[in-house]
């Protein structure tokens, strides 16, 4: 699956254009390497994005085409949240 669809999916970011954008700029790695908005995320792989001043690093656990809202936080397990400092 497409790293911004898993995003959009998964709902860590709202909207799939938000998360072309925050890939483009150099933002998400997926198993430590730069990722693209293309890039294929697959069951296991480690993500890491920055939000802003956060660092989120998650695990991907499942791949689904459509999911719940309520559903949706199951897609992945978060291994890590730390701040960052500017």
């Amino acid at each position: 699956m497409r790293l911004d669809k898993f995003l959009k999916i998964s709902r860590l970011i709202k909207r799939r254009t938000l998360a072309k954008e925050v890939a483009d700029q150099g933002r998400i790695t997926i198993n430590g390497n730069q990722a693209k908005a293309s890039s294929t995320v697959a069951i296991g792989d480690e993500l890491t994005i920055k939000f802003g001043q956060k660092l989120v690093t998650l695990e991907v656990v499942s791949l689904k085409e459509t999911v719940k809202k309520d559903e949706a936080s199951m897609l992945y397990n978060v291994i890590k949240e730390e701040k960052i400092n500017a």
